[in-house]
């Protein structure tokens, strides 16, 4: 298997490597909900839109005080609108 065909989890490495190189702790980087917002952007926008919009959700997060909770609160916001997308 390729590495970029590794299962999800196999994603745990690397937010281990991120969280040591720039001084993160354990819920700075929640795998499962930027997999979760990729994939429902992925399929209710478009593939291109799932990168974008996680970066989107990390600089919203970041101006409104980047906590873990803002985080996720951009991502859910992120999601939703995703969901109810018709383009």
């Amino acid at each position: 298997m390729s590495a970029a065909h590794l299962p999800p989890e196999a994603l745990d490495e690397w937010a281990g490597a991120l969280r040591e190189r720039f001084g993160l702790g354990p819920d700075d980087i929640p795998v499962a909900g930027v997999l979760d917002l990729a994939g429902a952007v992925a399929n209710g926008v478009t593939r291109p839109a799932a990168p974008l919009s996680a970066f989107v959700a990390g600089l919203v997060a970041g101006r409104a005080g980047g906590t873990p909770a803002q985080a996720r609160e951009a991502m859910a916001a992120i999601t939703a609108l995703a969901a109810d997308w018709s383009g």
